[in-house]
């Protein structure tokens, strides 16, 4: 069952020693994340799962490791093979900056789902994480548009901050329905890498109550990609 859950961005300058100089830009979105991922720790449960989107659909297991040294410095998180993807590696990071100062992780199990998978294959996905345990906690991984302003990856487009505004307003209400209807199609129009991942989200709370609490803590495009930082708790 779904106990807690939290939302975050994987952009590799989120990790300080790729930053570099530039690090301080991006010192309140740490610090949102941090603030999301806390909670999934003093939830207890007895798997913590991160979902983030990945060229394909795969497994990792527990001590699956991830470098980030195609983006700068080979900074490595996780004791085990280099197979994690991006935004599995930022997520690992996270739990492990967290863990800096906590009594000990949970079971932790990495998914990786196709920035292209079909919405039912990404709820399905959610629902067995789950399902998967009686206290489950959610790490989810994902971006929001990368055409948000002439500076983006993408450049820009009009649809682009009116679709993350969606995407905050459902993150901020704790509404798994929003999520769940996102269409593929446009998430691809508009760069928008997190749209599978966050559909694993919605998967997940499918069959749960409404999060009795639900907090909305970043929301900002400092590169011209939506970031977002959430929490949810039931």
């Amino acid at each position: 069952m779904l106990v807690a859950a939290a939302v975050c961005p994987h952009p590799p300058l989120l990790v300080p020693q790729v930053a570099g100089a530039a690090a301080p830009e991006l010192d309140d979105l740490r610090a949102a994340c941090a603030a999301a991922v806390g909670p999934l720790l003093d939830a207890r449960p007895d798997v913590l799962a991160v979902a983030g989107g990945a060229e394909v659909t795969a497994s990792f297991p527990e001590d699956a490791a991830g470098t980030l040294r195609p983006w700068g410095p080979d900074v490595r998180v996780g004791p085990g093979d280099l197979v994690l993807p991006l935004s599995l590696t930022i997520g690992r990071w996270l739990l492990e900056r967290a863990h800096a100062s906590g009594d000990g992780l949970p079971a932790l199990r990495f998914e990786a789902v196709g920035f292209d998978a079909p919405p039912a294959e990404c709820a399905a996905l959610g629902r067995r994480l789950a399902e998967s345990a009686r206290r489950v906690a959610l790490l989810v991984m994902g971006d929001g548009s990368a055409r948000r302003t002439e500076k983006a990856p993408g450049y820009v487009h009009p649809d682009a901050v009116p679709y993350d505004e969606m995407l905050a307003g459902a993150l901020a209400s704790g509404d798994a329905g929003r999520l769940l209807g996102l269409d593929p199609d446009e998430a691809r129009e508009l760069w928008a890498a997190g749209r599978a991942a966050f559909q694993v989200l919605g998967g997940a709370a499918q069959e749960a109550p409404p999060p009795a609490a639900s907090e909305l803590l970043y929301d900002d495009a400092p590169y011209g990609v939506g970031y977002f930082a959430a929490r949810w708790a039931w």
